[in-house]
């Protein structure tokens, strides 16, 4: 390839630079407000998490330029600030999510350095929209086009290119800026699968934060001119011949509405989990079962709700000692459902994994795979819960999806509540001033939310 050429980065980042205000649609404005709203919600309700509380420490230990806001109170550098904020808005496993054929992804996990990038660069909040839709864009077409879990890789490759592309738009750089920052994170952030098999860590949580972090780190070494490999995708060793395979994208033709495509959680549990707790919910209020009479729980599912939280090809699901393992396990969330009626981040607090009844009741929970759900994925998320008894009476709903799925999209006042409900234990007042904000934010600075996310007074 000569240097005249233009590589698929280039590409790529000459569509990210032109992209413009009118580019986007109502829709998708309106679908990246409900994104910002429920994540800021869901990172205020983790702010007192163990793993976030040590990475607050560990921020304000090494320090850092303060220029950037966390949220919580304080500032340090876009690098320091895109980890813990990206930590907090994933640490519940409650944000939002895109689901391709072979790969899922959970796109406003490029909020944390996009809103870095926005307010280092003190961008307007139409001009924060545009490079959040970016990042949307960007992430959910590669997750489409490039699955890379069959291969042992995690869902956090596609989303470096993702998450560059919409810091670097928002850090202003130019097209070849951009070009720079995405080939310098999609080069680096290369990570394996194992993050979300077997026996879970902290890292489940954290590695999209890193991911993230690496981005961030990528477009500022572009802001001060350090290059990196034109050919990312498809040079030698580079993405398509190490990882993914040929495939081909037309940026040019591609428009900004991803974010309309992606689903929000009704129930804090992994996203292939949530029909299932809807039905298990439905069977609970219906049939008045005592728990103690209850033989068998079974759960008839698509593939891939099957290999990553039933049982399947990323390992088995029914010891359950941690909270990441729990909210990655189909017997502990339906157990979890039917004896509390929800699932929340309550039922991920070490007295309520531990408790015996939970404990016996998930071992009763039996998961298959279904290939006729299967092939109906993801247009539905599509499965059949049963209870037998212990003296054989069947109880058995079949769900198609539920409220917060694509056919059945969440509303704002349905985010607005759950947004409530995540921010109960902060100052009512800041907390309707925040919502506000984020509503208006095509008519604000980015400041003008930073500001308030920096007046949340959460112990630390």
């Amino acid at each position: 390839m000569t240097e005249t050429q233009q590589t698929m980065v280039e590409a790529l980042a000459h569509w990210v630079e032109k992209a413009a205000w009118s580019d986007l649609s109502q829709e998708a404005i309106t679908a990246l407000k409900g994104r910002l709203l429920d994540s800021i919600g869901v990172a205020i309700g983790a702010l007192e998490g163990q793993p976030i509380q040590a990475i607050r420490q560990m921020t304000e230990d090494l320090g850092g330029q303060p220029a950037v806001t966390l949220i919580g109170g304080g500032k340090t550098s876009p690098v320091n600030a895109t980890f813990f904020n990206g930590a907090a808005i994933r640490y519940l496993d409650f944000n939002d999510s895109f689901l391709a054929k072979e790969e899922t992804c959970h796109p406003s996990d490029n909020i944390a350095p996009v809103l870095a990038a926005a307010e280092y660069n003190q961008i307007s909040g139409k001009q924060f929209l545009v490079a959040l839709a970016i990042a949307y864009q960007v992430q959910t077409r590669l997750s489409e086009a490039v699955p890379v879990r069959k291969y042992g890789f995690d869902h956090t490759v596609q989303g470096a290119y993702g998450a560059a592309a919409g810091t670097a738009r928002a850090l202003g750089l130019d097209g070849q800026g951009i070009a720079q920052a995405i080939a310098i994170a999609g080069t680096t952030q290369n990570a394996l699968r194992v993050t979300r098999t077997g026996q879970l860590s902290h890292w489940k949580g954290l590695a999209y934060p890193n991911t993230a972090m690496g981005a961030m780190h990528a477009a500022i070494l572009a802001k001060y001119g350090i290059t990196g490999p034109r050919e990312v995708f498809e040079g030698n060793k580079g993405f398509m011949e190490s990882i993914a395979g040929p495939f081909a994208i037309d940026w040019a033709q591609e428009n900004y509405d991803g974010v309309t495509r992606t689903i929000i959680k009704k129930y804090n549990a992994e996203i292939h989990s949530q029909s299932a707790i809807e039905g298990i919910l439905a069977l609970k209020q219906q049939a008045n079962i005592a728990p103690s009479a209850i033989k068998q729980i079974r759960l008839d599912t698509f593939d891939v709700a099957y290999n990553i939280i039933g049982g399947g090809e990323e390992g088995e699901k029914k010891t359950i000692q941690t909270k990441e393992e729990a909210d990655h396990s189909l017997p502990y969330m339906l157990a979890a459902a039917f004896l509390d009626g929800q699932v929340m981040p309550e039922q991920y607090q070490p007295q309520r994994i531990n408790h015996q009844d939970i404990q016996s009741l998930l071992q009763k929970v039996d998961v298959n795979c279904s290939e006729d759900y299967s092939a109906r994925f993801p247009q539905e998320m599509v499965c059949k819960v049963t209870i037998e008894t212990n003296d054989g009476q069947i109880f058995s709903v079949e769900k198609h999806d539920y409220p917060g799925f694509t056919t059945s999209p969440a509303s704002w006042n349905q985010l607005l509540q759950k947004y409530q409900n995540l921010t109960k234990h902060i100052d009512g007042t800041l907390a309707a001033q925040i919502a506000e904000t984020i509503q208006q934010i095509d008519q604000k600075k980015i400041t003008d939310l930073t500001d308030l996310l920096a007046q949340i007074n959460v112990h630390h």
